[in-house]
This record gives structure tokens, C-alpha cells and sequence, in this order.
């Protein structure tokens, strides 16, 4: 299968140079420097994945990304010149699927691209999953338990699907860090606590007696179902 990618980078040699690198690998490439560009061409073209950059002329990639996540659950991966963690939490909230700071080896891109398509491959065919009383849509992002809805956030919803995607399966702080989107989260690794003691509460869970994610002392967690 060919899959499509567009780039949005107001960098010509850059889409130059990741146009012919890609091309290598099989990837039907489209580019744009300017961000209204890209988002006709998104609509002209339906790309299987966006290369997305951050500092881009009348728009920054934020709002293209908020515009493109209106209607489309395309992946996305940000490219920035800016290797804040406030721009990662920022692009990951909005909607994207990774981030990789500039500069980087091509090399390293490719990695980041067939990660986030194999993780688009493996959506589509397990749309949901079920587990004693939880119910989870991959499609909608929607979970459920005992028929009641659970709110969660983009960053909630991936660590419970790679709890549920693991059942009974001892998954280490390591194991969460390194595939939660595949992000380095070694930067501000204190995150994935909070992320998982957010995703526990919503979960309502009894920290005595969990029904669903229990805590193995000295290995990491467990999802258990209940």
C-alpha cells in the first residue's frame, strides 16, 4: 500500500529534501509552504498523514492543526524549531499524534512516520474493545462503563487503551513512557503519574480495592478488568 503524506513547512529545501528522501520509501509526498495551501490540499487529496510545521506565515501550525481536527482524525506529526515542553503538551492536546524537534535526521522521521501509521493500521481493524463492564470505541474515542459515559482527554484515553490492549499483562513506568505516541517523555516523565492518577479517578476507582488498574509494587500496573 502507498500511503500519502502531505508537508506543511514554509521551508522549501526541507520539503525538497524530505520529498526525495520519503519517495524512497514508497510515500506518495505533497507539500505547501503556506498553511491555507495545505488545507485545500487536504481537502483536494486526502492524505494518509501530515507533516506538520509549528512557526508557518499568517497561521502557526497550532491553529492549522485545531482547523484540521474540526473534521479530519488524520495523524499528525509537528515539526517546530522550538524544543519546548509547552509546545509538546500543546501540539499533543490540540490533536497531535507526535512531535519532533528541528533539527532532526530524516532518518528519524521515517521511524516517527511508520510508528504512527502502523498504530493507524492496528485502529482500524480493533475498533472496540470490551472488558467486563468497559466498553471502548477506538473510532469515537468514547468510553463507557456500565453504560455510563467517561469524559476522557486525547492523553487519557491512549494510556486506558494501552492498558486495555495489554489485559492482565504487568506494563512498567518505562513501558507507559515509551508508548504513549511514541513522545519523549523523559523530559517531563512526572506527567505520565499525574496522567495516570487523572485517568484512575475518572475511572472511579477505590485505591484499596481497584477494579481496573492495579498497582504491581516494585514492576508497574496491571489492567485487571473488574
Amino acid at each position: 500500500m502507498q500511503y500519502h503524506i502531505l508537508i506543511i513547512d514554509d521551508d522549501e529545501k526541507l520539503n525538497e529534501l524530505l520529498t526525495d528522501y520519503l519517495r524512497q520509501f514508497n510515500y506518495k509526498v505533497s507539500t505547501a509552504t503556506h498553511p491555507r495551501t495545505g488545507l485545500q490540499l487536504l481537502q483536494d487529496r486526502a492524505p494518509d498523514l501530515i507533516i506538520l510545521d509549528i512557526m508557518l506565515p499568517e497561521m502557526s501550525g497550532f491553529e492549522v492543526c485545531k482547523e484540521i481536527r474540526k473534521t479530519l482524525k488524520v495523524p499528525i506529526i509537528m515539526l517546530t524549531a522550538r524544543g519546548e515542553v509547552t509546545d509538546r503538551i500543546v501540539g499533543l492536546e490540540l490533536g497531535a499524534d507526535d512531535y519532533l524537534p528541528k533539527p532532526f535526521d530524516p532518518r528519524e522521521l521515517l521511524a516517527r512516520i511508520q510508528s504512527v501509521l502502523r498504530r493507524l493500521h492496528y485502529r482500524s481493524e480493533q475498533k472496540k474493545i470490551e472488558i467486563g463492564g468497559m466498553h471502548i470505541d477506538i473510532e469515537k474515542q468514547a468510553v463507557f462503563i456500565k453504560n455510563k459515559p467517561i469524559n476522557l482527554t486525547t492523553m487519557e484515553f491512549e494510556l486506558l487503551k494501552l492498558f486495555a490492549n495489554n489485559p492482565g499483562k504487568v506494563l512498567s513506568r518505562d513501558y507507559l513512557i515509551d508508548h504513549l505516541r511514541g513522545i519523549e517523555w523523559d523530559v517531563y516523565d512526572r506527567s505520565v503519574d499525574v496522567l495516570l492518577s487523572r485517568l484512575r479517578n475518572k475511572l472511579g476507582e477505590d485505591p484499596k480495592n481497584p477494579s481496573w488498574i492495579k498497582t504491581v509494587w516494585g514492576s508497574g500496573y496491571k489492567f485487571i478488568g473488574d
